[in-house]
C-alpha cells in the first residue's frame, strides 16, 4: 500500500515537473508591477485610465473590439458628459430596422456598446491575414497575472537571439508564449498626444492601457473592495457585541 501511494506521487511529481518544465520553455517568468488597485484599499489612477483609453482608442481600436463596453462607462473613469458625447458620435453604429425594415448607420449615442472593427470574426480573420484579434473586454483577467503580463508583452518586443529565426509575418516577443506573435509592436514612443500633456513613451502607454485594460474587465473592484471591508467591520462589531453579551448572560454562573 505504501508501495503504490510513493508511486502515485511519484507520477504526480512528474506530470507537475514536466508540466512546469512545459511552461517555462513557452516563455519567461513574468515581472511583477506595483498598480494602485492592488490590495484590499487598492483604486484606480482614474488619471491613468484616461491616458489608457486615448491609447486603445488611437492605436488599438482598429483591430481589437470591446464589446462590453458602453459608451456611457466612460464616465466612470472620470471623462465629462459633453466629452463622452462626442467620442460616442464619431463612431458610426448600426441600427434598425427603419420603417422600410432596412438596418441603418448612425453616429453613436451614450447608451450604445463600443462598435467592432469587424462585421464578424471571419471578416477579421481575412483582415488580418488569419490571424483574429481578440476581443479585450476581459483580457486582463483572461490571463495569469493580467495586468503584469499585458504590461510586460506590450513592453516585451525585442531582438531576437541569434541562433533564433522569425518567420515572415511573426515577431519576437521575450513574453508571449512561445516567443513567436503575429501582431506587431503596437506602440512607439510619441504614438498618440496625450490631453495632460504626459510623456508618451512605450513604457508609460503600455502602463496606461493596462490601467484602463484592467478597469474594463472589472469596473465595480473599487465597489466590491468597499464592500468587503464594510462587512469584515460589521463582523468585527458584531462578533465584539456577542461575545459582551456572552459574558453577561454566562456571569453568575460558577
Amino acid at each position: 500500500m505504501i508501495l503504490a501511494w510513493r508511486g502515485t506521487l511519484a507520477t504526480i511529481g512528474l506530470v507537475l515537473g514536466l508540466a512546469h518544465a512545459a511552461a517555462a520553455a513557452e516563455g519567461v517568468a513574468v515581472p511583477s508591477r506595483s498598480w494602485s488597485f492592488d490590495g484590499i484599499f487598492g483604486t484606480y489612477d482614474r488619471a491613468a485610465a484616461q491616458r489608457g483609453f486615448q491609447v486603445y482608442q488611437n492605436v488599438c481600436a482598429g483591430c481589437h473590439g470591446v464589446r462590453f463596453l458602453a459608451f456611457r462607462n466612460l464616465l466612470d473613469i472620470g471623462l465629462d458628459e459633453e466629452t463622452v458625447r462626442a467620442v460616442a458620435a464619431e463612431r458610426t453604429v448600426v441600427d434598425g430596422p427603419d420603417d422600410g425594415g432596412e438596418m441603418y448607420e448612425r453616429p453613436g449615442r451614450l447608451s450604445d456598446r463600443w462598435p467592432s472593427p469587424f462585421a464578424n470574426e471571419q471578416a477579421a480573420r481575412a483582415a488580418m491575414g488569419g490571424a483574429y484579434p481578440l476581443d479585450l473586454s476581459l483580457i486582463a483577467k483572461a490571463r495569469p497575472q493580467g495586468p503584469d503580463y499585458l504590461y510586460a508583452l506590450l513592453t516585451g518586443y525585442h531582438e531576437p537571439p541569434a541562433d533564433m529565426a522569425v518567420p515572415d509575418g511573426l515577431y519576437y516577443n521575450a513574453y508571449f508564449p512561445g516567443h513567436l506573435i503575429a501582431m506587431p509592436p503596437p506602440l512607439s514612443d510619441g504614438a498618440v498626444e496625450y490631453a495632460d500633456g504626459t510623456e508618451a513613451t512605450v513604457a508609460q502607454m503600455a502602463s496606461d492601457v493596462t490601467y484602463f485594460l484592467t478597469w474594463l474587465a472589472e469596473p465595480k473592484l473599487e465597489e466590491r473592495k468597499q464592500t468587503g471591508i464594510k462587512v469584515v467591520l460589521f463582523l468585527i462589531v458584531l462578533t465584539a457585541l456577542l461575545y459582551a453579551y456572552k459574558r453577561r448572560i454566562w456571569a453568575d454562573v460558577h
